[in-house]
């Protein structure tokens, strides 16, 4: 069994007013530390981008938007796969590149919880990939869920748009766990 580290979109738009407030500040430094932790280990890691075709998106291709966040930032050789949909595997070479490898796990982290993240993990769970899901390592924003269909509705928080998001994929999709805890168990 090999594991693949998967970091979805810690790109530098998320910083923009657009999206609105954001649930877990601590959610690039959770990713960065399983990062480094399969740096040293040598397991399979893989970056993805999204490179939004909509004008003025704070994710625009060609825009330092589209650039990834320090924390989080490839290096060297390690494999970037760039797209345009939520998910990492509509329109790239992602599924090829994880079969080749004899790749059976992953370990999914990244930006937002409820569009790319949710979305690449349904897909993958969906292609016989075992998921687990840092959620700890993720976040959401409140732009992530109109609520304008509902007359009257609420607002939910960006909390609420995680929590939701990590509840309908827990056990159907994912095993969702910590950092810490993802981090002891591969020790």
């Amino acid at each position: 069994m090999q594991c693949a580290l998967i970091l979805i979109d810690f790109q530098t738009g998320f910083n923009s007013p657009f999206w609105g407030a954001r649930n877990n500040p601590d959610a690039e430094k959770n990713a960065a530390r399983l990062l480094a932790h399969w740096r040293k280990s040598g397991g399979p890691l893989l970056h993805i981008r999204h490179l939004s075709t909509t004008s003025g998106s704070p994710l625009e291709t060609g825009t330092t938007g589209a650039n990834f966040k320090q924390l989080t930032q490839p290096q060297g050789s390690e494999a970037v796969i760039e797209k345009t949909v939520n998910s990492a595997f509509i329109g790239t070479d992602l599924e090829a590149n994880l079969r080749r490898r004899s790749i059976t796990d992953l370990l999914i982290c990244g930006l937002t919880t409820p569009h790319c993240v949710s979305t690449t993990a349904r897909m993958a769970a969906n292609l016989g990939f075992n998921v687990t899901l840092a959620h700890d390592a993720c976040a959401a924003f409140v732009k992530n869920a109109d609520m304008s269909w509902k007359s009257g509705a609420t607002a939910l928080t960006a909390q609420q748009i995680h929590d939701s998001a990590v509840a309908h994929l827990h056990g159907e999709f994912v095993t969702a766990m910590t950092t810490d805890a993802i981090i002891k168990a591969a020790q």
